[in-house]
């Protein structure tokens, strides 16, 4: 994968790119040499050459030696070296300057690129820094590791462009390491312990893939471990600062949450000078407003961390023990400190780990609870088990599987009880998430341990109910979910009756089986437990069926104290999916800003918890698509997609190809949007969905298809789904499908009774500010090609009113846009409609016979000026000449409608069904 080089390089002739060892300077050093477009010179100092004089200015003379004035540039080197302690020291460095900058001025044209300038010689740096001045003209691009901008400026140049070259996204890291094959999981922990440092990715990537089983669980003593390579680059990259530096970040790596004011607690005054010496280095990054210091890559931490003896980190702990403000992490060191024998160590952890999980910190309370449960003695088996048991359960709470794993290892190996061995696996399942790694292993051997026990094997059978679901087989599904909840019922649990009966009628809503509701209706009736997480209850089931049928205060008022449960338990999974169903309870309620907050806070809980980010981006998609940036949201989907692709999910791999055809479309291309909208067709026929409300892609596809002339076939899907949703008394999906429809009619010339469908349609969705704006929006359209400008203008005014109100920005702008090709224009008025007066002059030199560059003297402009805007008239006005240009100029006087031919048909922006419709069943 080739690096992004930033815009702000082109066009400067001296470019310094900098950032640490792995990053891409080398990559990027090329492809910005190749686009200039010139041969490349590449010379690559070694750590060995910084300490031999004019080795740089060698290497330049031997590349080329063809030129005379290279082989004098070599002799002049030689003799130079030749002659140490020479009398005249001056005269020799003078010398060399008029050799070297005669060879710059005598050589073809090319690019010097410098990769790893940091070991150019300090002799041939200053060499090279007084001729390159007397050859402005030649590129220089130098690649180094950190840059130290100071008062003479660089030796490649006074007032050089630098830059440093970023790391990589998740999504770059996810293209990058695709090869690897990679789950989804495994690549979001590779970008945190890399930092996106690609070689430092790749390195890891390596390290998984030449495994040959699912590695040990990683507790504290394994996450301090790095493979060979990583650990190589990671400590290359160390050594760029100095060994002070690298003991206060030894002592930053062993704190969760180090910040600038600990650290100086603990290093003194001389503390900021050290940090910003790691800060220049990449190593890490302090936060401005909470000075906290978060380590650019995960593994800079572990090294350190590992590095020294054991002794030596329980010195350091205890003096961060010491130092530490907060009463939580202060006992997180004294635990650390002590040894790992002493049981009073592990009652401290515990205590900690409790007062971590009621402030709302899971990630610390997973850590400290397996700390407590690996320091009870084993003679205390029961408390041992029960300790183990809640770091399984703090685990799956932070989606953290490795320390899931690491719990479960210590009940197995301790525990023979089966209730204690299938809840300690349960737990592990629930913390795999959409991640498990050899999910039907894992099942067997839980369904192995909990035979005989009705209770614990309902438990189990659930879990593989929602399993099969994710994979695509409900049926399979909901036999399971009606099994655990008659086993569950003969065992007299009430909560895994309510957990069973809630996924029963999750799948049954999903095949529109009309015993749905009263399904769930009898897990609605069951004791309500705090032991089923918030995501698997009854409740949050029944708000998500009041999202499929537009009922939005219901949902609302149901989701928000699920919500608060959520966060107080800590549970990411569910805390995320609550935060989801209220984003889209809110985009489609019209409360933009909300949406965008709470599908906001759902992704930044997703990265941090390393989960699934297929569901997220989805909602992202959603919720960006019609409140903020159609842009954003098509890269949304687009990764949520290949995520599920990658992690065979069949439900959200259908969801995020549904909002991906609906942005393509309403983004005017149809041609992409029916290619997505036909594999959810294809998806959601495999899944057996049959409720057209659950992921309301219908009108979207027919939309598509009558764009591409596919009218048949648009007109049986809309009559097909239209009596699929009567049969179900699913009445909420109906004025969708009239849009659609009325598009059809519209396109057949039957305005008058497209216009009566949207008008309809845009009653039935008053509820609905957003929906009932576009369909106000596409009434706009029809009645503006049925020749009723003022109708078309009144309808199209308030549907910009509406988008305003609710800050529905990519909607606002289509909203105006229709307006403007709305307004009239006067019978002798000279000026086209839409355009700008830039524009407008540039066409009226261009109507009268002037050339590009006549035009660009009279205007005072560039040509490429002028090109721009002509290229936006002909786009505009939908032409393709310059005699169609003055035909229409001359024409100003006759009606809009004559003079945009381009803009008169555009189906996309005005009949696009809702972006906001979907939901996750």
């Amino acid at each position: 994968m080739l690096p992004v080089v930033p815009g702000v390089v082109r066009g400067a002739r001296r470019v310094v790119l900098f950032g640490p060892p792995g990053i891409g300077k080398t990559a990027a050093a090329g492809v910005l040499g190749q686009q200039l477009g010139m041969p490349v010179l590449r010379l690559a100092p070694s750590p060995q050459d910084a300490r031999v004089p004019y080795t740089g200015l060698l290497e330049l003379a031997l590349a080329l030696q063809p030129l005379p004035a290279a082989r004098e540039l070599a002799t002049g080197i030689d003799k130079a070296v030749g002659v140490p302690g020479s009398a005249d020291p001056a005269g020799t460095a003078l010398r060399l300057r008029r050799l070297t900058a005669t060879l710059l001025l005598d050589t073809p044209p090319l690019t010097l690129v410098v990769d790893n300038a940091q070991w150019l010689d300090t002799a041939s740096a200053a060499v090279l820094r007084w001729a390159l001045r007397l050859a402005p003209d030649l590129p220089v691009i130098a690649a180094e590791r950190i840059w130290r901008p100071g008062s003479e400026g660089h030796w490649c140049g006074e007032d050089p462009c630098a830059v440093r070259i970023p790391a990589l996204t998740p999504d770059q890291v996810a293209t990058l390491l695709s090869p690897y094959r990679l789950t989804p999981y495994e690549v979001t922990q590779t970008h945190i312990r890399s930092g996106g440092n690609p070689a430092l990715a790749l390195a890891f990537a390596g390290a998984r893939s030449r495994a040959t089983d699912l590695p040990a669980a990683q507790g504290l003593v394994d996450d301090l471990v790095l493979p060979p390579a990583a650990r190589r680059l990671v400590n290359e990259w160390l050594g760029t600062v100095s060994a002070e530096v690298q003991e206060l970040l030894t002592v930053a790596a062993l704190d969760d949450r180090p910040d600038r004011e600990l650290l100086s607690r603990l290093a003194g005054p001389p503390a900021e000078n050290l940090l910003a010496e790691a800060e220049a280095a990449g190593l890490i990054n302090i936060g401005q407003v909470d000075g906290k210091i978060r380590f650019a890559a995960a593994a800079i931490g572990a090294e350190l961390a590992a590095r020294p003896p054991v002794a030596t980190r329980r010195l350091l702990h205890a003096r961060l023990a010491e130092a530490s403000r907060d009463s939580i992490r202060r006992d997180r060191h004294t635990t650390l400190a002590a040894d790992t024998n002493d049981p009073q160590s592990a009652d401290c952890a515990d205590r900690a780990a409790a007062r971590a999980r009621l402030r709302g910190e899971p990630a610390l309370a997973a850590e400290l609870s397996l700390l407590a449960a690996e320091r009870t003695p084993e003679t205390d088996a029961d408390l041992l088990t029960e300790r183990a048991l809640t770091a399984v359960r703090d685990a799956a709470h932070n989606g953290d599987l490795p320390r899931g794993q690491a719990a479960v290892r210590l009940v197995l190996h301790h525990d023979s009880s089966p209730a204690n061995r299938v809840n300690a696996l349960i737990a592990l399942i629930d913390s795999g998430g959409q991640h498990l790694y050899n999910g039907d292993k894992l099942f067997a051997d839980a369904l192995h341990e909990a035979a005989g026990h009705p209770d614990l094997t309902a438990q189990i059978l659930v879990r593989q109910a929602i399993w099969a679901n994710v994979n695509g087989d409900p049926d399979r599904a909901c036999a399971q979910a009606a099994r655990a909840a008659s086993l569950a019922r003969s065992a007299g649990d009430t909560a895994t009756t309510a957990m069973a009966l809630t996924m029963q009628a999750r799948i049954q809503r999903i095949l529109g089986r009309p015993q749905a509701e009263t399904t769930l209706g009898h897990a609605l009736s069951l004791p309500r437990s705090t032991h089923i997480p918030v995501n698997a209850r009854p409740e949050q089931l029944s708000a998500r069926h009041a999202i499929f049928d537009d009922r939005l205060d219901e949902a609302r008022s149901a989701l928000l104290p699920l919500l608060v449960e959520a966060e107080r338990t800590g549970d990411a999974e569910a805390t995320v999916d609550v935060l989801r169903s209220l984003a889209e309870v809110e985009i489609r309620a019209g409360r933009c800003g909300l949406a965008l907050d709470y599908a906001g806070r759902a992704l930044s809980l997703t990265d941090r918890a390393a989960l699934d980010p297929a569901p997220t981006c989805y909602t992202s998609a959603l919720v960006e698509g019609t409140a903020s940036c159609t842009d954003s949201a098509l890269a949304h989907a687009r990764r949520g997609a290949d995520t599920s692709r990658r992690e065979d999910n069949k439900v959200f791999l259908s969801r995020n190809l549904f909002v991906l055809g609906h942005l393509l479309l309403v983004t005017g291309r149809p041609k992409e949007a029916l290619e997505a909208l036909e594999e959810v067709r294809t998806l959601e026929k495999r899944q057996q969905v049959r409720d057209p409300s659950v992921l309301r892609w219908h009108a979207d596809l027919a939309q598509a298809l009558i764009s591409l002339g596919y009218l048949d076939q648009a007109r049986k899907l809309l009559t097909d789904t239209r009596r699929t949703a009567t049969d179900l008394d699913r009445s909420c999906v109906l004025p969708v499908l009239d849009r659609s429809q009325a598009l059809l009619e519209a396109t057949l010339g039957n305005y008058d009774a497209a216009a009566d469908l949207l008008t309809a349609a845009a009653d039935h969705l008053r509820h609905l500010p957003i929906e009932h704006g576009r369909t106000l929006l596409a009434l706009s359209h029809t009645e503006r090609r049925g020749r009723r400008r003022a109708s078309a203008r009144t309808a199209a005014q308030s549907a910009a009113d509406l988008f305003s109100t609710h800050q529905a920005h990519p909607w606002i702008e289509a909203a105006t846009r229709t307006l403007h090709q709305l307004e009239p224009v006067p019978a002798h008025s000279s000026t086209l409609p839409c355009l700008t007066s830039a524009e407008q002059r540039c066409v009226e030199l261009a109507a009268s016979g002037a050339t590009n560059r006549d035009i660009a003297t009279a205007l005072t402009i560039s040509v490429k000026t002028v090109e721009a805007n002509l290229t936006r008239v002909y786009r505009k006005l939908g032409i393709h000449s310059r005699v169609q240009l003055a035909h229409l100029a001359a024409l100003t006087a006759a009606p809009a409608e004559a003079l945009q031919p381009g803009l008169a048909h555009q189906p996309g922006n005005a009949f696009a069904p809702t972006s906001d419709s979907g939901a996750q069943a």
